[in-house]
């Protein structure tokens, strides 16, 4: 059982307590929206990870990372004043393109309503919202069967105009939690689940339907995936793509002649398990893009928490829950996080821009990574959004960031293999 050393000032964790019990990989997954998030509430995640600093803190540097720079930028960063660019479109499959911030639905699963003035994840104020991110380039919106009324709110705002399903992207997810549905999966509860989703849309095929599967111990995932093949071949799912798999995993389907146009995974610079576990690898040689999730950490690397008092912070949405968690395993908590917040207010300086965008940049300008996932309760975010393709990292960019994310303990495990009961 892990322990709490208790000590003037805010509680500190044990090396005991840098890793998330295993109990929660699956427990919590319909509860918490993310797909096989497997997070415990809001309350019990604060006091088990956020306040911690951890011995990996300890060692003085920001643990789990190397210092991997960034690929060449895209392109040069714009003339200063000029006015915002439209978030631009990039290739997912030569099928398929998709805007480069996807505008993540989770927030609309009812458990990231946050301040009551500034919430918009609800009714009618979340169907208007599309339209802020749609003016502004964002066409492509992620959604889930089990992300509350995403789908249905999704569907709500495409019915307004005839001409939103011809230049909107849908992504949405196909997720098999229980062992009674994945001990019975078959042709006809995959085909309900995908119609179930088309119905909540309004459209007559989902650009992207991405896979979850709860447990790997049940290997029926391979039948799913090539069921989902076969309602693509109809037409009813134009590309498909999982979620939160790993490589062997990958492979087993690859080999069974499932084609998987990207893998959506968390991906940040607090979670590097995908550029230096064998993911990046496996998916550059499949041809496999990397969506990630997770770019902004649920909020922590943005500048809302610069000099932060962790006394003053609460765990009071899903998606702070489940990043608290990830702070621990990743830069030792809170006084880690601070550290890198400190490294990334210089150059967010320098190109005159906001931590979270030089967070979301450094992200983008990784291989395999046509776009990234960002949520938001409401459309304040969409000028931030747009600023991001206003600038580039550069080369400097880079290594300053890598100096800030050298040495000390590096991710041992692939992607979700902590969430589901494994290493970091």
């Amino acid at each position: 059982m892990r322990t709490e050393a208790r000590a003037a000032g805010p509680p500190v964790v044990t090396p005991r307590r840098l890793r998330a019990p295993r109990s929660v990989a699956v427990a919590a997954q319909r509860q918490a929206g993310e797909p096989g998030g497997g997070e415990p509430t809001p309350a019990a995640l604060q006091r088990r990870a956020l306040l911690g600093a951890g011995a990996a803190a300890a060692s003085g540097v920001l643990s789990g990372f190397g210092g991997l720079a960034a690929r060449p930028p895209p392109a040069a960063a714009a003339p200063a004043g000029a006015p915002l660019p439209l978030v631009p479109k990039a290739p997912l499959t030569p099928r398929l393109s998709v805007s480069q911030v996807i505008k993540g639905c989770w927030q609309l699963s009812g458990g990231h309503r946050g301040e009551r003035a500034s919430d918009r994840t609800a009714g009618q104020e979340a169907v208007d919202d599309f339209g802020a991110f749609y003016r502004a380039g964002i066409t492509s919106f992620d959604a889930a069967d089990h992300y509350g009324p995403a789908e249905a709110l999704i569907g709500r705002f495409l019915g307004t105009d005839p001409s939103l399903r011809a230049n909107c992207q849908v992504l949405s997810k196909y997720c098999v939690f229980s062992g009674q549905e994945m001990a019975t999966v078959s042709a006809r509860s995959v085909r309900t689940a995908v119609e179930t989703s088309l119905k909540r849309l309004g459209v007559d095929s989902v650009d992207l339907m991405q896979f979850y599967w709860g447990s790997y111990s049940v290997p029926r995932y391979v039948d799913a995936a090539l069921h989902l093949m076969d309602l693509r071949a109809q037409g009813l799912v134009k590309e498909v793509g999982v979620t939160n798999f790993d490589v062997p995993r990958l492979e087993a389907m690859a080999k069974a002649g499932v084609e998987i146009a990207s893998n959506q995974v968390q991906y940040s610079l607090l979670d590097r398990r995908p550029a230096l576990g064998p993911m990046a690898d496996y998916c550059a040689s499949a041809g496999t893009k990397l969506l990630p999730y997770g770019v902004l950490a649920g909020g922590f690397l943005t500048d809302r928490y610069v000099g932060v008092d962790v006394r003053n912070v609460r765990a009071d949405t899903y998606s702070k829950s489940k990043y608290s968690s990830v702070l621990v395993e990743s830069v030792g908590g809170w006084e880690g996080l601070q550290r890198l917040l400190a490294g990334l207010k210089p150059i967010a300086a320098k190109h005159n821009t906001t931590i979270a965008n030089v967070a979301a940049r450094w992200v983008l300008q990784q291989p395999l990574v046509p776009a990234v996932i960002l949520g938001a309760r409401n459309a304040d975010h969409v000028d931030d959004h747009r600023a991001l393709f206003a600038f580039a990292l550069d080369e400097g960019d880079a290594a300053a960031i890598g100096a800030l994310l050298e040495g000390g303990r590096r991710p041992k495990g692939d992607c979700y293999s902590w969430e589901r009961g494994g290493e970091f």
